[in-house]
């Protein structure tokens, strides 16, 4: 029997003391896929960042628990090493930082912190090789400065390879899918699909259908001002794409 994985409870969040996410309940076990939806301004990007405990995004009332524990005790840094890894829809460049200088300092610092020996230079580059040519990723993108002057697509990947060498037990891809051609829209379903598995959970907030056409998951979520409002299945993404959200009687809310 699977076991809770994420745990949300009647969670209240604010932004700049608006009011965001009112009363959100969501439970994903270890080795599901759930897909999030929902209408411009219905949270979603909101409720990603409180997971991964980004600054600035208060909660006022609610439980987060991860694996059992309370994720919310945990700073941004121990929830990043025990396991919860978040995609952005816009990833950062960070000129200066090798792409591959970070990637390594990331993966050592989660080793480090579950009690194992951390990589040296030459295992880790043979571990990056392995995971690297299955995303398309060429050496050259790994000498660059971290996602400075790459496409969308190749952000895309590079957050890919972050996550397949990351092996998180939580990965939230925040519209991940957002502006991607059909082959970055595949590439990004491929490393989503990849890391599946009964150790792993991931939650997939996205706009579209598109992407749930390569990733199927398990449940669906409707999220609308700022609570979940519907589930389903797979069928329910299906609703939408025909029907929009105006079809079931969704309108945006002014949530972030």
């Amino acid at each position: 029997m699977s076991k809770p994985m994420l745990a949300i409870e009647n969670l209240h969040a604010t932004v700049d003391g608006k009011p965001i996410l009112n009363g959100l309940d969501l439970a994903v076990n270890e080795g599901e896929v759930h897909a999030v939806m929902g209408p411009n301004g219905s949270g979603k990007s909101t409720l990603a960042y409180v997971i991964a405990g980004r600054e600035g995004y208060e909660v006022t009332e609610g439980s987060i628990t991860y694996r059992g524990e309370d994720l919310l005790a945990m700073s941004v840094e121990e929830r990043a090493c025990s396991g919860v890894f978040l995609a952005f829809q816009y990833p950062v460049e960070i000129p200066g930082v090798g792409s591959a200088t970070f990637l390594k300092t990331a993966v050592n610092a989660a080793r480090k912190h579950r009690g194992e020996q951390e990589y040296d230079a030459m295992e880790f580059l043979k571990l990056v090789r392995e995971k690297r040519a299955a995303l398309g990723i060429d050496d050259g993108m790994m000498r660059r400065a971290l996602n400075v002057g790459f496409s969308g697509g190749e952000k895309k990947r590079n957050e890919m390879l972050q996550m397949a060498l990351l092996e998180p037990t939580l990965a939230i891809l925040d519209e991940t899918d957002s502006g991607l051609d059909i082959d970055a829209l595949k590439v990004v379903a491929d490393g989503i699909n990849a890391l599946r598995g009964p150790e792993r959970a991931m939650v997939v907030i996205t706009h579209y259908q598109r992407l749930l056409d390569h990733v199927v998951p398990d449940k669906v979520h409707v999220l609308a001002g700022g609570r979940i409002v519907r589930s389903g299945g797979s069928e329910l993404a299906l609703e939408l794409e025909s029907r929009g959200y105006a079809g079931l009687g969704l309108e945006p809310s002014a949530a972030a």
